[in-house]
């Protein structure tokens, strides 16, 4: 009787000494903009074999991947495009607002097929809509990242009103690169990160940095995410390692506060 009972005192106290082993050893379930695809795809890699740990990735518009959480998808961190959609959650106490921090900006791109012939030049009152004659110009949603600073940009360089009519809609800036590099828009506006990743697609030109707001992708723990590897996750973001692989695809890492 009292082995029996010392036995089950022993499993009792194994099980909530492993209990956090178990939980670290999940994966981390990271929401994430899609244009960070390749970059954080390799992260992943390095962040891998340099702790054993491992993270998933789902990527995704950042207002799409911000709903998803919002109605209970099981996320440990959201990274998004711009920092909108994490004020969004953040409004909701969807996030752990003291992990929030903003880790890289980028550029935005008018891009073609890497066949095309064009002389267009991107400038103030630029003339885009007769260069895209039939076609459309692929630019992403209205509700992502992308497609606001395309919006933002062209309306500051005076060409808004005369492309808003002849606009494909993706809803994701990899779906609207893809427009583009499958021949299906003659031009189309994505960070220029995407376009160095697509052999397809050329760049025309970078849009100012000035013609639209800040590109910002911050990072945060998710609310009641339980992963006991989320935090050194998002810490592994801001870190040496993973700085080196963002600059590889074109990023700007932005200084750690």
């Amino acid at each position: 009787m009292k082995l029996t009972r010392r036995l089950a005192m022993l499993a009792a106290a194994w099980t909530l000494a492993a209990a956090p082993a178990l939980a670290a050893d999940k994966p981390v379930t990271v929401f994430a903009a899609a244009s960070l695809k390749n970059a954080l795809d390799e992260v992943g890699a390095v962040y891998a074999a340099k702790t054993g740990g491992e993270a998933r990735f789902s990527y995704a518009g950042s207002a799409a991947i911000a709903r998803q959480i919002e109605q209970g998808a099981p996320a440990d961190v959201y990274i998004s495009a711009d920092s909108d959609w994490m004020d969004y959650l953040a409004g909701k106490k969807l996030i752990v607002a003291a992990s929030r921090r903003d880790l890289l900006t980028n550029h935005l791109a008018l891009i073609a097929p890497t066949d095309a012939k064009t002389t267009l030049k991107v400038a103030k009152g630029m003339p885009l809509a007769k260069a895209l004659g039939e076609g459309r110009l692929a630019v992403a949603g209205p509700d992502v990242p992308a497609g606001k600073y395309a919006k933002a940009s062209l309306t500051m360089l005076g060409v808004w009103d005369s492309v808003s009519g002849k606009l494909a809609r993706a809803e994701n800036v990899r779906a609207a690169l893809q427009f583009v590099a499958r021949g299906e828009s003659p031009y189309g506006i994505v960070y220029d990160t995407d376009a160095k990743v697509e052999p397809r697609v050329r760049i025309v030109g970078l849009l100012p940095d000035t013609s639209h707001p800040p590109i910002i992708y911050p990072a945060a723990l998710v609310a009641g995410a339980k992963n006991l590897q989320a935090a050194a996750f998002l810490s592994f973001l801001s870190g040496p390692e993973a700085g080196v692989v963002f600059k590889k695809y074109g990023f700007t890492v932005l200084p750690r506060r």
